[in-house]
């Protein structure tokens, strides 16, 4: 895999999975309370208005935003992931979108999300994605980012249900990505590591647009 084909490969292995990556994600939010605990810290301070949740999938964060009273919305690379979202949750809104060039106007956002979808996205073209997340925030608005904790970085060719895939997946250390959040314009407020004796644990980031 090469850094220009990497979207077309991550849109492509995600359209092939959608299906069973739905069904392994379904209701999971619902066995993790430190996951609900940070989507209820970042809900409560977002400050109104549009909610993007960048790397939707199926929709399954954007529907549990919205039960917690934001107006949340989806945008994710797979076609075939925005069908389901839609399917399942018909009363909000999905769209297709890239995180590297994101088609929403300036400040037009009171609070971003992303959660496990930067995994995918080569170190080089990090500084212009949270470039374009801090274009779309409105001033002062929240930022949260969940991601792999680790040094390496592995090409995933089969995944959810056994089916074929071609995406790298890039584990990364979260003073790192504060680094990355810091020279894009953020303040970087809490950091929360979960479950850090795994193999491979996950850590939440909290930012704000300065």
């Amino acid at each position: 895999m090469t850094g220009d084909n990497w979207e077309a490969d991550t849109r492509a292995s995600y359209d092939t999975v959608a299906e069973s990556y739905a069904d392994q994600v379904r209701g999971a939010i619902a066995h993790y309370p430190y996951l609900r605990a940070a989507l209820a810290a970042f809900a409560e301070s977002t400050g109104g208005g549009p909610v993007a949740d960048i790397g939707c999938g199926p929709g399954e964060v954007t529907a549990h935003l919205n039960e917690l009273g934001v107006e949340a919305f989806g945008i994710d690379l797979s076609p075939a992931m925005i069908a389901l979202a839609r399917r399942t949750h018909p009363g909000l809104r999905f769209e297709v979108g890239s995180m590297v060039a994101l088609e929403l106007p300036a400040a037009s956002v009171g609070g971003l999300l992303a959660w496990q979808s930067l995994i995918h996205v080569p170190d080089a073209e990090i500084p212009a994605v949270l470039a374009g997340f801090h274009r779309v925030l409105r001033p002062g608005g929240p930022l949260q980012l969940l991601f792999h904790v680790g040094d390496t970085s592995r090409l995933k060719t089969e995944g959810y249900g056994g089916h074929p895939m071609k995406v790298r997946v890039h584990r990364r250390r979260p003073e790192r990505v504060s680094a990355w959040l810091r020279a894009a314009g953020f303040e970087v407020e809490a950091e929360l590591l979960l479950d850090p004796a795994a193999e491979v644990p996950q850590a939440v980031l909290f930012a704000r647009r300065g």
